[in-house]
């Protein structure tokens, strides 16, 4: 009996779940949200979305001195001084997600503590 029982919950539960499976496939596509995607995608192409690094935001002479000192450390990862009104700011790599960036961040803050992932 106890058998039984065991089995019909099996056989119930896998039945459950591939009619559920079945449901989500048959799920009509729907053309605009297809439409919106490839919009999405292309402005993503052009207008460069992703994050960088920020070393330093201060004076003029300190972010270059820091800039040329990371080069130094990081010979392969693409640098880039910026002014800001005020300020100067060092930005750092080239990530297309946040998850990509906050790895590259756990090694430079290694040698350049104070570093923050900032968005393009």
């Amino acid at each position: 009996m106890k058998k039984r029982r065991i089995l019909l919950t099996l056989a119930l539960s896998l039945s459950i779940g591939i009619s559920i499976a079945k449901a989500q496939e048959k799920q009509p596509e729907n053309n605009d949200i297809t439409s919106l995607l490839k919009k999405k995608r292309m402005y993503n192409q052009n207008n460069g979305t992703g994050f960088r690094i920020q070393l330093y935001n201060g004076l003029e002479t300190k972010a270059k001195s820091l800039q040329s000192r990371f080069r130094g450390e990081f010979p392969t990862i693409y640098t880039k001084i910026k002014y800001d009104q005020p300020d100067w700011k060092i930005q750092v790599g080239d990530y297309r997600t946040k998850l990509e960036a906050d790895r590259a961040l756990n090694k430079i803050r290694e040698k350049f503590n104070g570093s923050i992932v900032v968005p393009l």
